[in-house]
């Protein structure tokens, strides 16, 4: 898919029952308020030769319940929690890209914002220490197209390692993952179909069909400057090399970087505490 970019929208869910209850966790408050900042590059579209490149400062909330929680990893609701495995459902989002500053599409519709949302299993492997984790996740999403009244957009799969660390009190955290991202025909048809009122002499039509997008590795890293802020960054690399879609004459690069910095300012937090 398109890289990730900040995620800000509040759900609610109804849960099943979890096999294990969470607890208050006494060293983080329920919610926090304050403000999310950024700006990410990345690739316009996957294999593509042009980038994308946004910054913004959007109001932050942090909620951490039983079953809703929006955190700065994102926004999902839990369905199911034991000691190693966790079903949720998330949210994400990526950037658009404007056909007119994208030479290979112009003429094309614009590629808009895709929010992403679906079950995502996550499974513990392994914790050789306390701070250190490796997880397996396996989320299944539809994107739908912000703009275009949430038009269905096919479904993506991205089967991925994690691993986690951090240090004392939280004050740093990192990660780095590998994993592959896998489209249906309607989604790599977002990307890379070119439709016969689209052909040019430079641009033959083309059908895309569903498989492998890219193989993706990425990393991220966050530090507590104080108690009210904390400022963080990313990077990703996706390999287009064994992508089914590689014959699309939209199709111009064999590899994307994308990265990212941010800061986030809490303003304000409850007294009442998060559940773990």
């Amino acid at each position: 898919m398109k890289q990730r970019m900040w995620t800000g929208i509040a759900m609610l869910a109804l849960a099943l029952p979890a096999s294990a209850a969470p607890t208050p966790d006494p060293d983080l408050p329920l919610w926090e308020f304050g403000l999310f900042g950024g700006a990410a590059s990345t690739p316009a579209y996957p294999g593509s030769a042009d980038r994308s490149t946004r910054g913004l400062v959007l109001p932050m909330l942090i909620y951490r319940g039983k079953v809703l929680r929006a955190d700065r990893s994102g926004v999902s609701a839990r369905l199911f929690d034991t000691d190693r495995v966790d079903l949720d459902l998330g949210f994400q989002m990526s950037l658009p890209a404007r056909s007119d500053d994208v030479p290979a599409r112009t003429g094309m519709p614009d590629l808009n914002s895709l929010l992403e949302f679906g079950p995502r299993l996550k499974v513990l492997l392994s914790e050789p220490s306390a701070p250190n984790r490796v997880r397996l996740e396996l989320p299944l999403r539809t994107p739908l197209e912000v703009g275009n009244g949430f038009r269905r957009q096919g479904l993506v799969f991205e089967p991925r390692l994690v691993f986690e660390t951090s240090g004392s009190n939280q004050q740093w955290q990192a990660d780095a993952n590998i994993g592959m991202v896998f489209g249906n025909a309607r989604l790599n048809q977002y990307f890379y179909e070119v439709a016969p009122q689209y052909v040019t002499a430079s641009r033959p039509a083309y059908e895309a069909k569903a498989g492998l997008m890219m193989t993706r590795f990425g990393a991220s890293l966050s530090h507590e400057l104080t108690r009210d802020w904390r400022v963080f960054g990313f990077t990703r690399y996706d390999n287009y090399t064994h992508a089914a879609n590689r014959e699309s004459p939209l199709f111009r690069k064999n590899s994307g970087l994308s990265i990212g910095v941010g800061f986030t300012w809490t303003a304000y937090r409850s007294q009442a505490r998060a559940w773990d």
